[in-house]
């Protein structure tokens, strides 16, 4: 049979993107498959004006549902602090300084480069998204990239260095979820097919049996 994979479309400030690693990690360690960690910058970034168009309903009702899913789970959950948007409220106005996004998503974007994709953005959004007071200080980063196998400081530094060229990746991974046809995260797509969401994980595993996805051996 051959080895299968599939790509996952992710971002550093979607709640439900980080409820998805653990179920995406256990995939992949369980499954004879590769898993394409493609993260995307949010929607709050690549879209001005986009809050103003949201229903205000849906903010508190994403928290709550976000929750209940981490209890579920047995995953811890608190909204983090700091955000990784930098934005106003009440009026959610999105800040034109970002100073945390732009850095993490070209560390995930670097990480996927060197094949610590899924890892790193599986400990980095539990630190960030985990109840981590002040995840951008100390050595709360640090400590995430190392359990991943990425050195931070030397991660950073080629993050800068090479700023342009992952930016390109991440408008890439951008226009390719887009002609996968979807513009959410997390989207998992498969030979071109499109799921969307934490809840369609199951639904993707039934893809990938269809297509003769085996246990992994040893």
């Amino acid at each position: 049979m051959p080895h299968l994979e599939f790509d996952v479309f992710w971002s550093f400030r979607s709640p439900y993107s980080y409820l998805a690693t653990p179920r995406l990690v256990e995939l992949e360690r369980h499954w004879d498959l590769t898993v394409h960690v493609r993260p995307v910058l949010p929607i709050a970034v690549r879209i001005e004006g986009f809050f103003d168009r949201v229903n205000p309903l849906w903010p508190p009702y994403l928290f709550r549902d976000c929750l209940r899913i981490a209890q579920s789970l047995g995953m811890p959950f608190q909204w983090p602090r700091p955000d990784p948007i930098v934005q106003e409220f009440p009026s959610r106005k999105v800040a034109a300084e970002q100073p945390y996004i732009h850095r993490l998503t070209r560390l995930g974007a670097l990480a996927a480069e060197r094949g610590v994709g899924l890892p790193f953005v599986t400990e980095v959004s539990r630190v960030i998204f985990g109840g981590t007071p002040a995840w951008h200080e100390g050595s709360h980063l640090h400590d995430a990239a190392k359990r991943a196998g990425l050195d931070l400081v030397e991660a950073d530094a080629a993050a800068a260095r090479d700023a342009a060229r992952l930016d390109a990746a991440i408008a890439d991974n951008q226009a390719a979820l887009e002609k996968a046809g979807h513009w959410g995260v997390p989207t998992m797509v498969f030979q071109g097919e499109p799921f969307f969401g934490q809840d369609r994980i199951d639904l993707l595993v039934w893809r990938l049996k269809q297509h003769g996805l085996e246990e992994r051996q040893g």
